[in-house]
């Protein structure tokens, strides 16, 4: 097992009714901007509580965050927090909303130009604090430093990190996601499982802890996912999910192990260039980057065939083929296509994927530091 450091400083009110815990973070001395994205909040009820919470304190709305938060609107809103010395933000929605918030807190407190941030990754050396409402259940950023921010002019989707935007408290009421279109819901259970599968399926260190965990968020997703579809109103299962969402992506499975984020960092590119959900693109690459990696995943994907599908041999290729056959299958059942064909893309703009990918990371991905841009090109069409 490897070194590491973990702190989680978040708070967390999970269950019915939590909305109403917000007052116990605040300060009747807050200057409050209540960010939210297109709308969503007032037709589910969520608005309504949110502004009874927020009844005896100063607060400023700021609508209209996008799916992928994008740099020109978060900067509108940093100008608002100047203009009315904002000293806390309240992000009400999904990991974009809540992403869109980190920048803002990090930029608003910045004496330089913002995109510095972004492109230069510039330190972030304070932040406004935050606090989250979660609507979706999907990218673990309630509970995190990571954040993500796209500029549509440039075609660039950006990933950050700061300990310093690590929400002060989140709500998460599972009842809230009720109402979400199956589209979401299954986005997120894909997202959620990738994140899981980012910090898994390495090699193994003997990090029993968080293998352990890692499997346990496997088998609620692949349990309770499909569930949703059928049954949107199913609390238990809704619950599993929104806390194996927040678990997947808290640090606590990161905990002494190595990781990947190869399909992130893909998946980043293509939803910039073809404008796929960040679910897509993952449920596309990962299938891809299994048959690819085969040989250096090899025991985890035993691990993960024994453990997770009751697979009893150690034929790395049985173990291998099963694993993608039933994750793809997984992703299927969830409404998730796993092909750039499903999706009508061709092979056009794969040369500008990797001339993106290359603009905005390192030239080596995986936890070997192997891949390189031939490698990520030959997974590129191995998902065609």
């Amino acid at each position: 097992m490897f070194n590491f450091t973990f702190h989680i400083p978040t708070a967390v009110e999970f269950g019915k009714g939590q909305i109403q815990a917000i007052p116990k973070y605040l300060s009747k001395q807050n200057r409050i901007l209540l960010v939210y994205g297109s709308g969503s909040i007032k037709k589910n009820g969520v608005y309504d509580q949110v502004i009874h919470a927020l009844q005896d304190y100063f607060y400023i709305e700021f609508a209209g965050i996008e799916p992928n938060p994008e740099f020109e609107t978060l900067n509108r809103a940093v100008q608002v927090v100047k203009r009315e010395n904002i000293d806390f933000i309240l992000a009400v929605g999904g990991g974009s909303v809540l992403d869109g918030c980190k920048f803002i807190a990090s930029a608003a407190t910045y004496s330089g130009d913002a995109l510095d941030i972004l492109y230069k990754k510039q330190e972030i050396i304070r932040a406004l604090p935050i606090g989250t409402v979660m609507t979706i259940p999907a990218t673990g950023s309630e509970m995190n430093g990571n954040f993500v921010v796209s500029r549509r002019e440039t075609k660039d989707k950006l990933s950050l990190y700061s300990d310093l935007v690590k929400p002060k408290f989140a709500i998460l009421d599972p009842s809230v996601t009720y109402s979400l279109p199956q589209k979401q819901t299954a986005n997120g259970v894909v997202d959620a499982f990738v994140h899981t599968f980012e910090q898994y399926m390495t090699y193994p260190v003997d990090a029993k802890i968080p293998d352990r965990f890692a499997e346990g968020v496997f088998c609620t997703l692949m349990e309770d996912g499909p569930k949703l579809l059928d049954e949107p109103e199913n609390y238990d299962a809704r619950a599993n999910i929104m806390w194996a969402a927040t678990m997947a992506l808290n640090k606590i499975l990161s905990t002494g192990v190595p990781q990947d984020w190869t399909s992130h960092a893909i998946g980043h590119e293509l939803t910039a260039l073809y404008g796929l959900d960040h679910g897509q693109t993952l449920a596309i690459i990962v299938p891809a980057i299994m048959h690819h990696q085969k040989q250096a995943k090899r025991e985890k994907l035993i691990q993960f065939a024994q453990r997770v599908l009751d697979y009893r041999g150690n034929d790395v290729n049985i173990a291998a083929e099963l694993t993608i056959q039933k994750i793809c299958a997984f992703f299927e059942l969830m409404g998730v296509k796993t092909r750039f064909s499903d999706y009508g893309i061709d092979d056009s703009l794969f040369p500008e994927v990797i001339r993106k990918l290359s603009e905005h990371r390192q030239p080596l991905l995986g936890e070997h530091e192997s891949i390189d841009h031939q490698a990520v090109m030959e997974i590129l069409y191995l998902a065609l």
